[in-house]
């Protein structure tokens, strides 16, 4: 194993990480906790598995159009997922409705692809370099999936502790993550002066 594809596999894995523990903070004991933990790991870990590869096999295509909106599509994503939190929030109780991010196929993999866009281009800038992608897909993939499910405990347990006000906390945290990935791509691209 490279220090490359080790160091990159494991930094991929933490916007998922930072995703689960806000999804978290939804879920309640027991076996729906079980569950989430599950499901989210094994989306984002296959989702961060598959999109090195994908990366490497778009290879110079993907470096020249892919960043135009990578940041774009995450923070959308990302943004939609936070609303829908925030949103779940300021409902009434007798208006919730008991599924969360995890129960929510389309939330889930929005989550899972929101999460795992950056892999794309990591994928496709190690094939360009030469380094191994199989290897960076592993480690991502395995890495990713072991952190989101620590974060749905993580979370859950915060939620347990510091009640409903950490489902908001989490989904103001998603949206922060979707602004921070497109202001900091703009800044890199000179799109923002500062």
């Amino acid at each position: 194993m490279n220090w490359e594809s080790a160091l990159s596999g494991c930094s991929l894995a933490m916007d998922a990480f930072a995703v689960s523990v806000g999804v978290g903070t939804q879920e309640g004991a027991g076996s729906r906790a079980f569950t989430a933990a599950w499901r989210l790991a094994l989306a984002c870990g296959l989702f961060q598995f598959f999109m090195p590869l994908l990366g490497c096999f778009l290879g110079e295509c993907s470096t020249r159009w892919f960043p135009a909106l990578d940041h774009w599509l995450a923070f959308v994503l990302l943004a939609f997922v936070g609303g829908n939190m925030v949103h779940g929030y300021f409902m009434e109780e007798k208006e919730q409705k008991t599924d969360g991010v995890a129960e929510r196929l389309g939330l889930l993999l929005s989550v899972a692809l929101a999460t795992s866009i950056d892999a794309l281009v990591v994928g496709a800038g190690f094939a360009l370099a030469g380094l191994p992608v199989m290897e960076l897909a592993v480690i991502a993939g395995v890495v990713t999936a072991a952190a989101c499910a620590a974060g749905v405990y993580l979370g859950r347990f915060a939620g347990a502790h510091f009640g409903k006000r950490m489902e908001l906390l989490g989904g103001v945290l998603l949206i922060l993550i979707g602004l921070e990935v497109l202001v900091s791509h703009l800044m890199d691209h000179g799109k923002i002066p500062f």
